[in-house]
């Protein structure tokens, strides 16, 4: 058996060489002018605008919350420069990403002024969680990524019927308490933003080990290390998209939808009858309220919901 599966193998070698020939050969005869598929020193005009990749100038200065990153450290800039490569030529992602901003960050903003927490937070959502109600491998789950233990802890109701954290304004409300808590434990807002990612546990070991003060300064494992230039390299193309050559149409970005909210006091028993009830279908009420995870919703006495229905 091993002596036929060789053989196997250098027939399929030879007959793939003798292919070769033969395009080549084909290629060559059809067009005497022609003698190579790609000429030697093409006009750069003459290749599709994807291939001209070229290399990205790092900003002379750049700020997280308004904390200068120190750009002249040699390994600051190279993971910089590493992140806003990979978002600038990572197109389909960061166009809808582009997109998707129009539509949400007002919203997370107007949260995050509310509870004086600088503005720059609102681009965790982007690399947390796109803008999407995703469950990571770890069951992170949403636009701000919580797992169950932490949106418990800051103020989000987990149910097998409610699960907040698919609830991209109630998410950030938790995720304020969560950034004041760290912030009055590290006084720095980068260090707030790494801990995100690391947990404050985690960050402040680390800062205790090795007896600095800087994220900037720390050696950190690889994704909490990465964790800040990724937030930077997108708040830098979001808000500069045609600095880095993306040309986003305002007719094709997404904006807010209108909605208007009904107070639910007493249980839903089904949750598409009161979707027909409200001039709508069962799809458009989970698309404004993915935070009902069951076809039902159970109100326990003294408990308020409030269900958002979109304005048609």
């Amino acid at each position: 058996m091993m002596f036929s599966f060789i053989l196997s193998i250098q027939k399929r070698i030879v007959f793939g060489i003798i292919g070769s020939v033969f395009l080549i050969s084909c290629t060559t005869s059809e067009n005497n002018t022609s003698r190579a598929i790609v000429p030697d020193n093409p006009p750069l005009g003459d290749y599709p605008s994807y291939y001209n990749a070229k290399s990205i100038p790092i900003p002379d200065t750049l700020f997280f919350a308004e904390e200068p990153v120190p750009i002249t450290i040699p390994d600051v800039r190279e993971r910089l420069d590493r992140e806003l490569h990979i978002n600038t030529y990572w197109h389909n992602n960061t166009i809808f990403l582009i997109k998707k901003a129009n539509r949400w960050l007002p919203q997370i903003e107007a949260i995050l002024k509310e509870h004086n927490i600088p503005d720059d937070f609102k681009y965790l959502t982007a690399i947390e969680g796109s803008f999407r109600n995703d469950v990571s491998p770890k069951n992170a789950v949403g636009f701000w990524q919580f797992r169950k233990d932490a949106g418990k802890e800051f103020g989000l109701e987990i149910t097998k019927e409610v699960d907040e954290r698919y609830d991209p304004l109630k998410s950030t409300e938790a995720a304020c308490k969560y950034l004041k808590k760290a912030f009055d434990k590290f006084g720095d807002w980068t260090l707030v933003a790494a801990s995100y990612n690391r947990g404050m546990s985690g960050l402040k070991k680390a800062i205790d080990n090795q007896q600095v003060n800087s994220y900037y300064d720390l050696m950190l494992n690889e994704e909490t290390s990465r964790y800040v230039f990724r937030i930077l390299a997108i708040k830098e193309i979001i808000e500069n998209p045609e600095k880095y050559n993306f040309e986003i149409d305002k007719a094709h970005v997404y904006h807010y939808e209108k909605v208007r909210y009904v107070e639910i006091t007493e249980s839903i028993d089904n949750l598409v009858v009161f979707s027909k009830s409200q001039n709508i279908n069962y799809k458009l009420l989970k698309r404004h309220n993915p935070w009902l995870q069951k076809e039902r919703l159970t109100v326990k006495k003294g408990s308020t919901y409030k269900i958002a229905i979109p304005v048609l």
